[in-house]
């Protein structure tokens, strides 16, 4: 007998080497008898996390409820977890501020748009994998951007994410102290989605640095808003040397994103699909339909990677 348990013993313990848990960066939650996630509906008291969320392995947020629901129902296709036109229900129903959808191991959660709201977000989504006691979690960002020096329709595996100064760090000041945390994003899982993208084979993908800015207007350097204190030339000068440090697009949420998936050690990428080129102009005018499956495209590449990784491709 003693070989026996002796071997069942290496064996839980080779397993355990293998999972890669969440990490929580606050003692605190040690001392809390329930975590209530407000903004999600959702708490320990009331809902049992590891039955609902426990074999979650592939997260994808995006901005629009829409569009993660949209993913929900693509992936569940994919996968032959659902048919079309099943309902899948939103997770989050008893509150307004995002939606979140689940089939077999994938969790579709919007964020809504710029960095408080995806923060606010991931905040409790991290929490909800750690109570839920996940394992091996990839997390993914799919959504839209600016592209500079890209054919609109093009897809951006993010490297690292960049402030609007180019540097690769996301500020915030923390009880009156800036704090400054490190952008950087998995290397191999964007090798893997690139990978992913030329099996595929239907659409531009290149991995590039993303800047995320703080607004939509002149943070991205625009001439449409209301206010622009600058000129022409020189928002051409700004993107053109944005173009040079190896910025290929621009949005509002992957700093936070990749500082938080960092210091929760979560495996993590950002996908986003380009809506035109910033250094021909700043205003979306491509169809209704010709946008429509632009916002597949991001789908589609993730979609493909959680089948690869599932054996089912």
């Amino acid at each position: 007998m003693a070989p026996g348990v002796s071997n069942e013993k290496k064996t839980d313990d080779e397993q355990s080497s293998k999972d890669n848990f969440i990490h929580l960066c606050n003692p605190h939650l040690e001392k809390m008898k329930e975590d209530i996630l407000y903004h999600f509906a959702l708490g320990t008291g009331t809902h049992d996390f590891p039955a609902l969320f426990g074999d979650v392995k592939f997260v994808c947020v995006g901005g629009s409820p829409s569009r993660m629901r949209a993913f929900i129902a693509y992936i569940a296709e994919e996968l032959g977890l659902g048919s079309p036109g099943c309902d899948y229900p939103n997770i989050c129903a008893g509150t307004d501020r995002y939606a979140m959808y689940k089939v077999g191991p994938v969790l579709s959660v919007s964020h809504g748009m710029g960095i408080p709201s995806i923060s606010i977000m991931l905040h409790e989504l991290i929490k909800l994998l750690y109570h839920a006691k996940c394992s091996n979690i990839t997390i993914v960002r799919i959504g839209t951007s600016g592209g500079i020096g890209l054919e609109p329709g093009s897809v951006v595996i993010t490297r690292q994410s960049v402030d609007a100064t180019f540097k690769p760090q996301f500020e915030q000041v923390i009880l009156g102290k800036t704090v400054i945390r490190s952008t950087n994003l998995d290397e191999q899982l964007a090798k893997e989605l690139m990978q992913c993208s030329k099996e595929i084979g239907q659409f531009n993908t290149v991995i590039g640095n993303t800047m995320c800015t703080l607004d939509f207007y002149e943070g991205q350097g625009r001439l449409d808003g209301a206010i622009c204190l600058y000129n022409e030339e020189e928002k051409l000068q700004y993107l053109k040397e944005a173009y040079d440090s190896g910025v290929r697009n621009i949005e509002m949420e992957s700093s936070v994103f990749a500082a938080m998936c960092n210091l929760s050690g979560v495996k993590a990428a950002v996908v986003c699909v380009t809506l035109l080129n910033r250094l021909e102009g700043d205003q979306i005018n491509s169809s209704h339909d010709v946008l429509v499956e632009y916002q597949q495209r991001p789908q589609k590449l993730v979609g493909y990677f959680i089948k690869k990784s599932l054996g089912k491709v």
